[in-house]
């Protein structure tokens, strides 16, 4: 028979990633009773679909192509021939244990914390003015709740894309950053939706392995929160890397067709890959939080925090990482925890 979990806590973190999972821990570590709560993988984007594994993929493809330089640099001769299935292995094993999160829960419980899995609701207050969280079913309280929910990859609505990516995954032929990085190996050729920071590096790094990348970017330029000098460089590298740009352009249609999926553009022209890589943004998930319980606007994309991270006009409600609109980094989001 399972132990029932204590219903009153010091403090409830709803959303372990990496701002999460430190204010967790170290109000853990520091004799607060804190339970943590997540309905995916402790530690957030970052370690599984995001920072580190990308890396990975981003280091073996500078590896290639610097290999490629030899009989340019050198007197000596090296035939390069690409595999992605190395660096597929080594993500699935070294970085994220086949997408298991066992090692970082433990690590939060043997500081003392109690974890629950599962997609946290707020739920109004009870009658000591504590915050309540509802999580399947069962509801606890805490004087102080962090919400940090984070984002996840935006599927736009062009006709067709959604329901050609159907539940995604590796196998689906519609790719968000979670299921490229899951790939065991390269597909033949790819198109990816959205010239961003993800979609070009991740475009580049697969082109060196071997695929034939297209690369669709609504905008006239590649990265264009960048310096125009900086997107004027990148396209010229991927064009003499082969990879095919259509600037300016975007995408009115998915479908089934060509080598997997078949992309229609705006100005009538269609580009065809195995796979479609979908980077053009990310929403935030709170949305899922049920704000309205505490009198907030539930349709919301940021909470409003002040220099300690209090969710202004909430007493006990605070806001750590992408939801605070505060920049979407990493290391952003562990200084605010």
């Amino acid at each position: 028979m399972t132990t029932p979990l204590p219903e009153t806590y010091d403090l409830i973190v709803v959303g372990l990633g990496p701002g999460g999972e430190e204010v967790a821990e170290r109000m853990a570590e520091a004799g607060w009773s804190v339970l943590g709560v997540d309905r995916h993988l402790v530690g957030g984007e970052c370690p599984y679909y995001g920072c580190i594994p990308s890396k990975m993929v981003i280091r073996g493809a500078a590896v290639l192509a610097e290999g490629g330089r030899v009989n340019i640099l050198s007197s000596g001769r090296a035939d390069i021939a690409p595999d992605y299935r190395p660096v597929g292995t080594r993500i699935r094993d070294e970085a994220t244990d086949n997408w298991n999160d066992k090692v970082a829960v433990e690590r939060f419980e043997r500081l003392g914390g109690t974890f629950v899995r599962g997609a946290g609701q707020l739920a109004g207050r009870a009658d000591d003015g504590s915050v309540k969280v509802d999580v399947g079913g069962s509801t606890y309280r805490a004087p102080h709740v962090v919400i940090s929910v984070g984002t996840s990859p935006a599927i736009p609505p062009i006709p067709g894309l959604a329901e050609l990516r159907g539940k995604g995954g590796p196998e689906s032929p519609i790719w968000t950053n979670r299921d490229v990085l899951r790939a065991p190996e390269a597909p033949a050729s790819m198109v990816v939706l959205g010239g961003g920071g993800i979609g070009v590096e991740l475009a580049q790094a697969f082109g060196r392995f071997g695929t034939r990348v297209t690369v669709v970017e609504a905008s006239e330029r590649m990265v264009s929160v960048e310096e125009p000098r900086a997107s004027e460089v990148l396209a010229e590298v991927f064009r003499r890397e082969g990879i095919e740009l259509h600037l300016g352009v975007g995408a009115t249609a998915v479908g089934a067709g060509g080598d997997g999926v078949e992309v229609t553009l705006a100005n009538g022209s269609t580009v065809t890959g195995e796979k479609m890589l979908v980077c053009v943004g990310r929403r935030s998930n709170l949305a899922d939080v049920a704000l309205d319980k505490v009198g907030l606007d539930p349709s919301a994309r940021t909470l409003d925090v002040d220099d300690q991270m209090r969710v202004v006009g909430v007493n006990g409600l605070y806001g750590i990482g992408d939801i605070t609109g505060r920049g979407a980094f990493t290391h952003v989001s562990v200084g605010q925890a």
